[in-house]
């Protein structure tokens, strides 16, 4: 049973992954089962360049940081499980027992987070009732959202970056999933707002 599974391995969905996994010597967070099932295949990052993104070196390609935020995760934070290969079919039950069934296998979660893209191929068994048009974006490219307030799609279920309503930007995406973390962390923390920095003076 995770307690959070995150679908998607691209700035949202890492910066989230991220974000909790920096948390683990929280005693509210020490014993969290997180899990993030890698899919990085259609990921608009794969043909990006960044001139324009705080913190990121002039010139990088989206694909080197897609490669990149996998191997810093393994490093970083090995207690986050990484799922490779796989992708999410289909969502079932009620928080605090989803049921996500991949391509692969069956996995059990108290919470979901959905950081994939916002393409109008998403179809994902469980959540079609929550597909809307995006409210941002040109209406000729029938690019979709899901209804959400805050990130809260439903309860146990939060979605991120373009397909929470924002503009394809990845300073955006990674603070949608950072946010979005950091509720999490407040769940967690019985509601008691809460973040996790790193700082040169731990």
């Amino acid at each position: 049973m995770f307690d959070v599974l995150i679908f998607g391995g691209g700035v949202s969905g890492m910066s989230c992954a991220l974000v909790l996994g920096s948390a683990h010597k929280k005693s509210f967070a020490s014993n969290k089962k997180i899990g993030i099932i890698t899919h990085q295949k259609t990921s608009s990052l794969q043909e990006a360049i960044f001139y324009n993104a705080y913190g990121i070196p002039l010139g990088k390609l989206g694909s080197e940081l897609l490669t990149e935020s996998v191997d810093n995760l393994k490093k970083l934070y090995p207690h986050i499980t990484q799922i490779e290969g796989e992708k999410v079919l289909k969502v079932a039950g009620e928080y605090p027992n989803l049921m996500v069934t991949t391509n692969k296998n069956s996995y059990q979660t108290k919470t979901i987070v959905i950081a994939i893209g916002y393409s109008n191929t998403f179809n994902i068994e469980g959540l079609m009732n929550f597909v809307e048009p995006h409210k941002k974006a040109l209406a000729e490219k029938y690019r979709i959202q899901l209804k959400n307030e805050d990130h809260k799609v439903a309860e146990g279920i939060y979605v991120v970056g373009t397909l929470a309503g924002w503009r394809s930007q990845l300073a955006i995406a990674a603070g949608s999933g950072a946010a979005v973390a950091t509720d999490i962390l407040t769940l967690w923390n019985n509601g008691i707002s809460s973040q996790s920095h790193d700082s040169i003076k731990k």
